[in-house]
């Protein structure tokens, strides 16, 4: 199986990395720091054509493929995991749910601006006590007259408080199980729907994690995403490519750090030397490149299955169980390797570290992955 980017995905990542290392990488740590949303990266994304990367042209996307996002996600974490963790939310769960369930007329109104960059999406399945059992929902979507009343609470969401849509799983039959959860689509702007909490978090926090409250939220019938009892389904099919991005992120994350070490081993000298030359060194980053490289290896693999069409559900599992253990071994053998720099702000090992966690947690942990691929292989 050939999955090398052609040379338009390396056009689209040397355009994307050249932008990460001029407006982001300047203001990584500042934005981290004060816990901001940059709101200029994503419209300077959005004037690159980026926001929309794997949309269809006919909604104001780039017609790119998964591996092309894979790599504009990757070039993002890089610099900067949390903003790749929003840009990865608004395009896998916030938008490209929308292009694969949507009617006509939802796509023009609500996956367009997406795509186009003239807004931010978000995707809201978690709640406070569903865990990684996220089918056990309390949020409920009820009829009457015309309308869905939504009402519950939703926790954990990347970019709540900063959407302009938020596409939100509750049960309209309780007696259904699964085939019981639908998928909505809802303007933060509705009646009823309030942001109770932006979470204070070991990392990431330039990407806003929120908790929502909806009460007695009145939607109009056409703000249903596909039928009624589908959002489980969809949820199992969104999560395929979801996995990949998360996979994708924590390449880069893993990148960033091997590069931060392997440039500070090579100028930093002790006993008249660069440590790089030391053994313990030398092998701790040649371990940190092979990580890295067989992560990237996995997700690249995953991303075109998905392109192909192919059954994905293993691929995308494997990526990102692989990567997000990667990024926080990489990361933590940063750190290590600059030593007591590498664990102060000037350096971004740090940021690495405490970023590269969250992927072995957010979108199935790993333990969630091990379940995933056990299925997969009939155990």
């Amino acid at each position: 199986m050939e999955f090398e980017p052609s040379a338009e995905d390396r056009m689209i990542r040397d355009a994307v990395r050249e932008f990460c290392e001029a407006e982001i990488r300047p203001i990584a740590q500042e934005i981290e720091d004060e816990h901001r949303f940059p709101e200029e990266v994503f419209a300077s994304l959005a004037d690159l054509d980026m926001m929309g990367v794997p949309v269809s042209e006919a909604y104001g996307g780039l017609d790119g493929d998964q591996l092309t996002y894979a790599l504009v996600t990757e070039e993002l974490g890089r610099v900067s995991g949390g903003i790749g963790l929003s840009y990865a939310a608004h395009t896998s769960l916030g938008a490209k749910p929308i292009e694969a369930f949507g009617t006509e007329a939802q796509k023009e109104e609500w996956l367009r601006p997406l795509a186009e960059g003239d807004g931010i999406g978000a995707w809201a399945l978690t709640e406070p006590e569903s865990g990684s059992d996220a089918s056990n929902m309390e949020t409920t979507a009820e009829y009457d007259a015309d309308e869905y009343v939504l009402n519950g609470t939703k926790q954990f969401i990347t970019n709540a408080s900063v959407a302009n849509s938020v596409l939100v799983k509750a049960v309209t039959d309780p007696d259904a199980g699964y085939d019981g959860i639908s998928t909505f689509i809802v303007d933060p702007d509705d009646d009823g729907f309030e942001v109770t909490t932006v979470w204070e978090k070991m990392g990431l926090n330039c990407s806003p994690t929120c908790e929502i409250r909806l009460d007695d939220l009145r939607l109009p019938a056409d703000r249903l995403l596909g039928e009624e009892g589908e959002g489980w389904e969809q949820t199992m099919k969104t999560l395929d490519g979801g996995r990949i991005s998360i996979a994708a992120l924590s390449v880069g994350l893993a990148q960033g750090a091997y590069e931060a070490a392997r440039e500070y081993a090579g100028e930093r000298e002790q006993f008249g030397k660069p440590i790089a030359e030391f053994d313990a060194i030398r092998d701790k980053i040649v371990h940190m490149y092979r990580q890295t490289e067989r992560a990237r290896l996995l997700t690249h693999k995953a991303a075109t299955r998905y392109d192909a069409g192919e059954p994905v559900t293993k691929a995308s599992a494997l990526a990102k169980l692989d990567a997000s253990e990667a990024a926080r071994e990489v990361a933590e053998e940063a750190v290590q390797t600059l030593g007591g720099y590498g664990y102060t702000t000037d350096f971004a090992p740090q940021r690495f570290y405490r970023d590269a966690k969250l992927m072995e947690i957010g979108e199935g942990t790993s333990e969630i992955q091990h379940v995933v691929l056990g299925r997969e292989l009939g155990l």
